[in-house]
């Protein structure tokens, strides 16, 4: 029986606006997407039938509500392969955080599984059997950096924003993507996304510091005003500048030094257990 390790990052929203609710429910968004350093380990190992889930994280449900039991359904339906998996997780990065931990971990399962049932998927039939399984799935499965429209599954690649120091500080809460869109406000003025992306094309961190936004922040912080304070304090010590990511409670700092960031995680990890240095990739 063979096996395969995967790496599964994170990632973070530069920008995140909420333009409206279509017909199906789901909302139409501008965003830009980030991967991170900070990852999830998977190890696919062939079994004869069924699926087996196994984490170090005893909060992760392992059952078929998890998107990699959900990756593995999919692709036994799509290609008449009824061929077992056990699944290992090592998980670093924190449940329902607003960093695409499971929309990753479920992206890691179809690439496993394409490997391991040599079924030479492109890359783009991948991202579009994820799209199936979370808005958020497509980007994990392109990685890098992206401007992501409609449900966050037209992607665009754009150039690189490697190598930045990113702190991020989870306070512990888990929000519910679905309970996030719930809170927010669709009235307002819209973000200048293009302007953020100009600013990264010229690999202006000071600029790109200023223009980062996110629909989904305001609503959450008022019920939790302790992301307020994580970004209040990221930012007294050397951040350019704090954002909720997604839809929270994670609260990323893009620093332009590691001393900076080194100085900032001392003080947060005082406050609050979770606690992340990464840098973009």
């Amino acid at each position: 029986m063979r096996e395969l390790a995967i790496d599964s990052y994170g990632k973070i929203n530069l920008a995140l606006d909420v333009l409206y609710k279509r017909p199906d429910n789901y909302h139409e968004i501008i965003s830009v997407m980030q991967q991170i350093s900070l990852k999830d380990n998977l190890i696919f190992a062939e079994i004869d039938s069924g699926i087996v889930i196994e984490s170090d994280n005893k909060e992760l449900p392992v059952d078929s509500s998890n998107l990699v039991y959900k990756a593995w359904e999919k692709m036994k339906s799509i290609t008449g392969i009824n061929r077992g998996i056990h699944v290992k997780i090592e998980k670093n990065i924190p449940i329902a955080a607003g960093l695409a931990g499971g929309s990753s971990n479920g992206a890691a399962t179809l690439e496993a599984l394409n490997y391991l049932w040599e079924l030479n998927y492109t890359k783009e039939d991948l991202m579009k059997i994820g799209l199936s399984l979370g808005a958020d799935v497509p980007f994990c499965i392109l990685g890098g950096t992206a401007k992501a429209e409609g449900i966050g599954e037209v992607l665009t690649t754009l150039k690189p924003f490697k190598n930045k120091y990113i702190l991020l500080g989870n306070p512990g809460i888990c929000i519910s993507t679905a309970y996030a869109y719930s809170k927010i406000s669709l009235s307002g003025n819209r973000y200048d996304i293009d302007g953020l992306i100009n600013c990264m094309e010229k690999d202006d961190i000071t600029c790109v510091a200023k223009k980062m936004s996110s629909k989904m922040e305001t609503a959450i912080i008022s019920e939790n005003p302790i992301i307020d304070e994580i970004k209040r304090i990221m930012i007294a010590n050397g951040a350019l500048g704090a954002l909720m990511s997604g839809s929270g409670p994670t609260v990323f700092g893009l620093f332009d030094d590691s001393d900076k960031m080194n100085n900032a995680y001392n003080v947060l990890i005082r406050m609050i257990d979770k606690v992340y240095k990464c840098t973009t990739i």
